[in-house]
């Protein structure tokens, strides 16, 4: 069950600019959990929905309906997403979480989203978004995704100080990094490798692109199936999703482990996702994790 508190239009209490802001109670069941406590991608796409209608709210739209100035259907997609002191394995069956975000406009073509998780005060991690609007460049074919600009955003005021991601994300997607996570640009190489082929009704989303929570559950996936044995229940503590491009139904990707650093509680790891076809960079996952049982 959601609980939601209306969102909030106009300025945000202490920024001074035009944003908006909505908070919401969730009894978790189900659908939002694992073995290992709250889904990390059920959160994700959860999140992803909320930067979508947010952007629609505070551009003073009914419904994220969006259109450039040739009249075609754009979306937004996302950038990079990074998750920060997280502690999703605290949270079980009937619990109620809270969920605050806002969001701003931080370039002339960017938003970003900040989204703080609580329970009765406690807190257990923030996740921060930054997406862009995109639309296909030839119909039908995600890999001719081009970024566009949308009339009528214009009014809202830029808040790039709103998050770090606007210098953090082009680094990383530019390759001009030396060191992130604890592991250096300079030192990667494929230490494991698997090779996945997406399906459309699990790991697309309705607009036919890739959804953006699949990346990290393909490297979950590769994580498992190469450490599971070691690390039978492992949780996020820390990630960082940088994305790169898309690719169209049927098409293959690989997930390499290009970083990694264990001890007998933690992995943390580096993995690129490429497409099988022509080795484009789809995505960087960062991810930091913890064995469930340690308090370290």
């Amino acid at each position: 069950m959601t609980v939601a508190v209306p969102l909030t239009l106009g300025q945000l209490q202490g920024a001074g600019v035009f944003a908006s802001s909505r908070q919401s109670m969730i009894g978790l069941g189900m659908p939002h959990l694992t073995a290992c406590g709250l889904s990390e991608t059920w959160l994700l796409k959860e999140l992803g929905h909320r930067h979508w209608q947010l952007i629609a709210q505070a551009s003073g739209l009914e419904r994220p309906v969006f259109r450039d100035r040739a009249g075609d259907t754009v979306y937004a997609a996302f950038c990079g997403v990074a998750i920060r002191d997280a502690r999703f394995d605290a949270l079980r069956e009937h619990d109620d979480l809270l969920i605050a975000s806002d969001i701003a406009r931080v370039s002339r073509t960017q938003f970003a989203s900040r989204h703080h998780l609580s329970r009765e005060g406690r807190a257990l991690g923030v996740v921060e978004m930054l997406s862009v609007f995109v639309k296909r460049a030839a119909p039908g074919q995600n890999r001719s995704i081009v970024r566009v600009a949308v009339a009528g955003l214009g009014q809202m005021p830029l808040r790039p100080e709103f998050t770090d991601l606007t210098t953090r994300v082009p680094s990383l997607r530019g390759g001009d990094w030396t060191e992130h996570f604890g592991f250096r640009a300079d030192d990667a190489e494929v230490l494991e490798s698997t090779t996945i082929l997406p399906c459309p009704s699990q790991d697309f989303n309705g607009a036919g692109l890739l959804y953006f929570s699949s990346f990290q559950s393909a490297v979950d996936r590769l994580e498992w199936a190469t450490f599971g044995a070691r690390y039978p229940a492992l949780t996020t503590t820390a990630r960082d999703i940088v994305y790169h491009g898309n690719v169209d139904i049927g098409e293959p990707i690989i997930v390499a482990l290009c970083g990694l650093r264990e001890t007998a509680d933690h992995l943390d790891h580096w993995c690129r996702l490429t497409a099988t076809r022509d080795g484009r960079v789809l995505a960087d996952v960062f991810s930091k994790r913890k064995r469930l049982g340690f308090n370290g």
